[in-house]
């Protein structure tokens, strides 16, 4: 199984430097339809996957 990067990811950083920068934005566009992102979520558990979908504004689904 191939572990993914996520976490480390240098477009998610810059996202979390400048939000509104295109580099950011374009992470946050990427993420609704990235299956590694998609994995990567659902590898952490509740508590992680709570504190990701607040600080990112996600729809939990």
């Amino acid at each position: 199984m191939k572990e993914n990067n996520c976490d480390q990811c240098k477009l998610r950083k810059k996202y979390d430097a400048s939000p509104k920068s295109l580099l950011g934005k374009f992470w946050r566009w990427h993420i609704n339809f990235c299956p590694g992102w998609k994995a990567y979520m659902k590898s952490l558990d509740n508590a992680q996957k709570a504190e990701i979908i607040d600080k990112y504004q996600l729809v939990s689904k």
